[in-house]
């Protein structure tokens, strides 16, 4: 097997990148990635150094990993600034550190990518080897896989990589039929208060749109770049997608993103982006310039939930965090992420410090399911 690192995704074939992506999950389709590098939201600006992992047999791609070097931990959305300041405090560099992921989306998928006619243990172990291997030779603190299914997550811990796990909170549809009758599995309490959230909104006189690729047209790029740049500037953070890219996955991604736009009074005055595969919507950025008691939750989840009902998905996943999603129907759910430490010194406490914090997200999981709205009987888990 030949193993060999590139510095962008240009020069790898699109057909036989996407041939390794099992269900086509947007997030780690050659288009999404080379889209960021396009348009510089991965590159050197942002400290997402492209240095994907192919593996071939001959000439056939049968193996690859999305793959950057890091100089900082923004938009990875598994936490570790701490484990930083313990490499400062003791006297060591944490950056640069190599990260196989996709960039500033915390969305489950295959990290490992391997061609299903290939040998998947036989690739995999190559793989993870490889990353490991370049772990050392590049000097960087470590290797860190994010957000990939339980699967990759196992094998990667039989290897002697560490486990960290997670939490999100995603819809599971339970094959009913519209939101009306996805409202009747709930508590009468929970459902009077979600009907009582929506008539607010329509109330005030807001309309929505739902639009699909490639029918987005550029002033409804320009708009919503707009609003999601400004929910960065407003929590202090660093709007990096361009409205370029935006343009791009809706021309490459055809019926793969969803805008969901907000009208009053004939203004658009919110948006929210998600993306979507043949089985799953994911929920990523949203943005507006009304305050509307209401029109987040509305925007982002329930509509989402709308569409996902009209289109027959099996999960709605509408992002990181937000305990607020349990009494509306979004369940707890682990999430998972693989850590190869170099540093063998520091390697214990940091296996000490996952093994406790396992310990908390189970305790934390298992206290928010008693939160869950549904009422006895009804088509939940």
């Amino acid at each position: 097997m030949d193993l060999r690192f590139v510095d962008g995704l240009e020069t790898v074939p699109a057909a036989a990148w996407n041939a390794l992506v099992p269900g086509g999950n947007p997030f780690v389709r050659h288009e999404f990635l080379l889209a960021l590098e396009r348009h510089g939201c991965a590159g050197e600006r942002f400290g997402w150094i492209p240095r994907h992992l192919l593996a071939f047999d001959g000439d056939r791609l049968v193996g690859a990993v999305p793959l950057y070097a890091k100089d900082n931990s923004y938009g990875e959305f598994v936490f570790d600034w701490a484990w930083a300041d313990f490499w400062e405090r003791h006297g060591r560099r944490y950056y640069p550190k190599l990260v196989a992921a996709s960039p500033y989306s915390p969305v489950t998928g295959p990290r490992l990518l391997v061609h299903p006619e290939a040998g998947r243990e036989a690739v995999t172990a190559a793989l993870a080897g490889a990353l490991v291997e370049e772990t050392r030779r590049g000097g960087f603190s470590g290797v860190h896989v994010l957000f990939p299914p339980r699967e990759e997550n196992e094998a990667l811990e039989r290897a002697g990589w560490m486990r960290r796990l997670g939490c999100q909170f995603h819809w599971h549809n339970r094959g009913w039929r519209d939101f009306d009758d996805f409202l009747d599995a709930f508590t009468s309490r929970r459902r009077k208060a979600i009907r009582r959230e929506r008539r607010r909104v329509r109330e005030a006189g807001v309309e929505f749109e739902v639009l699909e690729s490639p029918g987005i047209d550029h002033e409804h790029w320009a708009r919503f770049h707009r609003f999601y740049a400004g929910t960065f500037h407003r929590k202090g953070g660093v709007p990096t997608l361009t409205p370029g890219f935006f343009e791009e996955i809706n021309r490459t991604l055809p019926g793969g993103v969803v805008l969901v736009e907000a009208r009053r009074a004939g203004r658009v005055i919110a948006a929210a982006l998600c993306l979507r595969d043949g089985h799953a919507l994911y929920g990523r950025h949203w943005g507006s310039d009304e305050f509307i008691d209401g029109l987040h939750f509305e925007t982002c989840y329930y509509q989402g939930l709308d569409y996902c009902l009209r289109h027959g998905l099996a999960r709605f996943e509408p992002g990181a965090q937000g305990e607020h999603k349990v009494p509306r129907g979004f369940e707890p759910v682990a999430t998972h992420s693989a850590h190869w430490v170099a540093d063998e010194a520091l390697r214990p406490a940091v296996a000490d410090f996952v093994r406790h914090e396992a310990r908390a997200v189970a305790d934390y999981m298992a206290t928010l399911r008693a939160d869950l709205p549904w009422r006895q009987g009804a088509p939940a888990p």
